[in-house]
């Protein structure tokens, strides 16, 4: 596993208050003085307060800017080698990021924390989002000429240089997607690992289904036609 001063811990936020301290305790609890980045994207609760209480590194957004925008900041600020991402709601298992991290090869260019591949625990998905994500998920690897089973996998490892390389320009839920479109499209290699997803611990979420699902599919269709980039 990497040191904690090769790896930045970027998770965004909104309105994640009753959550978010837990989630940053368990990091602390994995990887002990680890660089950790909360970017608040414009709550009104006390999420920016029970972050900076953990001892996060806070960059609040005012108004709600979305995920995208508050990932890109994120990145921006981090200063380590690598980018572990993860939400802020408690869904994904910071005991877990290990296991993501004992994947990193030379020629690795993102490890994708993959729900379909580990554990749907109970409530964790709506049978909707669930349906949606897979043909979606299909599509994509489809177009991309390879397998990947989460397209839209928020627990992800990624190298900081090629974060910033890549030149994300993102607002919305559609982050993941262009991460990894953008990837694809360079020709570089994408380890998928199974994790477990678990139901929210607070708050509730922003996405909306047919609107965020129409930007996801306009991602991976923008991406695909582009010219292939250099790295």
């Amino acid at each position: 596993m990497l040191p904690s001063a090769s790896a930045t811990v970027v998770l965004a936020a909104h309105n994640e208050a009753g959550a978010v301290g837990a989630v940053l305790r368990q990091v602390r609890s994995v990887l002990g003085d680890v660089e950790i980045i909360v970017v608040d994207d414009g709550s009104t609760d006390g999420t920016a307060d029970e972050a900076e209480a953990e001892g996060a590194l806070v960059i609040r957004c005012w108004p709600n800017q979305g995920k995208g925008v508050a990932m890109r900041k994120g990145i921006a600020a981090a200063t380590s080698d690598w980018l572990i991402f993860l939400d802020a709601d408690g869904q994904d298992d910071p005991a877990e990021i290990p296991r993501l991290l004992d994947a990193i090869e030379d020629d690795v260019a993102l490890i994708n924390g993959s729900r379909f591949l580990g554990v749907l625990e109970p409530g964790a998905i709506h049978p909707v989002n669930k349906v949606a994500n897979v043909s979606l998920t299909r599509l994509l690897s489809l177009l991309y000429g390879q397998r990947i089973t989460d397209s839209q996998a928020g627990f992800r490892v990624l190298r900081a240089d090629l974060a910033r390389a890549l030149a994300l320009q993102s607002r919305e839920y559609e982050f993941e997607t262009e991460v990894l479109a953008k990837i694809l499209r360079r020709g570089l290699r994408v380890v998928e690992v199974p994790v477990t997803r678990y139901p929210r611990a607070a708050g509730r979420t922003d996405f909306r289904r047919v609107h965020n699902g129409l930007r996801i599919l306009k991602m991976i269709l923008k991406e695909r036609v582009r010219p292939v980039p250099t790295v």
